[in-house]
């Protein structure tokens, strides 16, 4: 046998590992760019005076800076240009970047892993009302072409006199609408209502305030003049167009067209502190994507086991959020599981086999979650409450939202029929799979078993006390047809599911393991080795092995 002069080859080398950049081109160019502007720039852009008085102000000492990712080349920058304000050195900065969910929410967990006392988050952002921590936005300050804006404005609206038509920005450009609302007057559009930003997600347009649509100069009484229109109600702005400066998020998207009469977007250049937004959303695909969502409300009609997944973790009233989920999951005869998984992707909702749908509790933009590549449909708490009405009650009006604020008191999503209201399950009305036209008989498994629990306790007379202990959890008792399975004496289809459908079990079940009804006990948890390669120790025994 030949003596091997080098290494055998095992494996080819991953040579494009070396080469490769994983980082998206966007946020390359995006950084190229910025390599070029000033400092004083980034002062304007970070308003870093604003932010140090406001820091001031509330007498923070430890502050969480948060940046998405096309700005956090600049955290160091607007780190160290923050502390050389302050002159006593007390506070502490730290740099967070966004968190796993959506870079619009505030990461509360890494602020409270520093201890912060405040974030200041950068950026876009969604204003959902955080849980714990103040929060200070600086949303950045974008260059903006008025003129450019003026003349897109009037290629879309010819009549100026007739039209209603409000004025929007994104967050990032929310400054330069007063100044193009004021050209738009100029040129003689009557009837043009600017935008203000509020913290209100639950608004009629989403954390904007709609202002006055005539000039202030106008009135002869100034401290007369109305600080906002009539136009407060989703109603009142039926007859609204609106006219949006950058491209919105697909939630805020949907939203607005379910809202109001028309959607026009002014496509933003991208800037050195945002990255380039290629996919400019088209307004008149949005009833296309509302039929969409009614498909997914369709296909969680006929759902029996719904996961509520968990998207966030820091806004406000999301705990109350799940607890409201599952009170609707159960009145409507139906089995819940809460599930946190952070950063969402199909392979791991995958993992779950035995959810039939998912409802998302997350903010208002990030509520939305893409169904490329999912097993199964994911919707939002408003399409949840649609899907647990009755075939009979469930009217689509063309309203839709992501977000859980306006709908913390909404019992829309409560059955009408309640599992007592059934004397037994043969008395239910039957539902069918609007897609397919197939009978569904299991779509509410908890509900069937209220019934059989109550007629159980209505026909058994009570036993003896002798009889009463022998009903143990180590007891055997026959299954009646068509009953799920339990464990500890509580229903779960999960547990069901794992009896019927997994092909492993687990080293050790509690359900039946023999023909002749012989129950295997579960496996025994005990203490493994501890220790390093070099040696391990087995409990108390400290010889290696």
């Amino acid at each position: 046998m030949a003596e091997l002069t080098s290494a055998p080859v095992l494996s080819t080398p991953a040579e494009h590992t070396f080469v490769e950049d994983p980082t998206p081109t966007s946020i390359i160019e995006a950084a190229q760019n910025r390599a070029a502007t000033s400092d004083e720039e980034k002062l304007h852009v970070y308003e870093i005076a604003r932010t140090a008085r406001h820091i001031r102000q509330q007498r923070w000492r430890r502050i969480a800076l948060q940046f998405p990712d096309a700005m956090l080349p600049d955290g160091p920058w607007v780190a160290a240009a923050a502390a050389d304000t302050y002159k006593d050195g007390e506070q502490r900065l730290y740099i967070l970047a966004d968190t796993s969910y959506s870079a619009c929410c505030v990461d509360e967990i890494a602020a409270e892993h520093a201890d912060a006392d405040a974030v200041v988050h950068y950026g876009r952002a969604c204003l959902s009302p955080t849980s714990r921590i103040p929060v200070l936005h600086v949303f950045t300050r974008q260059a903006l072409d008025y003129e450019d804006v003026v003349l897109a404005f009037e290629s879309e609206f010819k009549d100026k006199e007739a039209s209603k038509i409000v004025v929007m920005a994104d967050v990032m450009f929310q400054e330069h609408v007063l100044p193009v609302c004021e050209r738009l007057r100029e040129r003689g559009y009557k009837h043009i209502s600017a935008t203000e930003i509020v913290h209100d997600p639950a608004a009629t347009v989403p954390n904007r305030r709609i202002l006055d649509s005539a000039p202030a100069d106008a009135s002869e009484d100034k401290s007369a003049a109305p600080e906002s229109t009539t136009a407060t109600t989703q109603d009142e702005l039926r007859d609204h167009h609106l006219f949006h400066i950058s491209a919105p998020p697909t939630a805020l998207l949907m939203t607005l067209s379910s809202r109001l009469s028309s959607l026009r977007i002014y496509p933003t250049p991208s800037s050195p502190y945002s990255p380039i937004n290629s996919d400019i959303p088209d307004p008149s695909m949005t009833p296309r994507l509302l039929q969409r969502r009614y498909a997914l409300v369709i296909r969680l009609a006929t759902a029996s086991v719904i996961g509520i997944l968990v998207n966030t973790l820091s806004v406000k009233n999301y705990m109350d959020t799940i607890s409201r989920l599952k009170a609707q999951i159960a009145a409507a005869g139906k089995k819940s599981y809460t599930i946190v998984v952070g950063k969402l992707n199909p392979a791991k909702l995958a993992n779950f086999a035995e959810i039939d749908g998912w409802v998302v509790v997350g903010c208002w933009e990030s509520g939305l979650v893409e169904q490329d590549g999912m097993w199964k449909p994911i919707i939002t708490p408003f399409e949840m409450g649609l899907a647990l009405q009755g075939d009979d009650k469930r009217v689509w009006t063309g309203e839709w939202w992501a977000g859980i604020e306006e709908r913390q008191d909404d019992e829309q999503g409560r059955d009408d029929l309640d599992p007592g209201d059934i004397s037994d399950e043969e008395s239910a009305p039957p539902e069918f799979d609007l897609r397919t036209g197939k009978l569904i008989s299991n779509s509410r498994p908890m509900r069937g078993l209220a019934i059989r629990s109550s007629a159980s306790k209505s026909t058994t007379a009570p036993a003896d006390a002798d009889a009463n202990l022998a009903t143990s959890s180590s007891a055997l008792a026959k299954r009646a047809t068509g009953e799920i399975a339990s464990i500890n004496g509580i229903a779960s289809p999960g547990a069901e599911y794992l009896r019927t459908q997994r092909t492993w079990q687990g080293l050790g079940t509690d359900f039946d393991g023999g023909e002749d009804g012989v129950v295997e006990e579960s496996t025994v948890v005990e203490e493994g080795r501890s220790g390093i390669a070099r040696g391990y120790t087995v409990g108390e025994d400290h010889s290696r092995t």
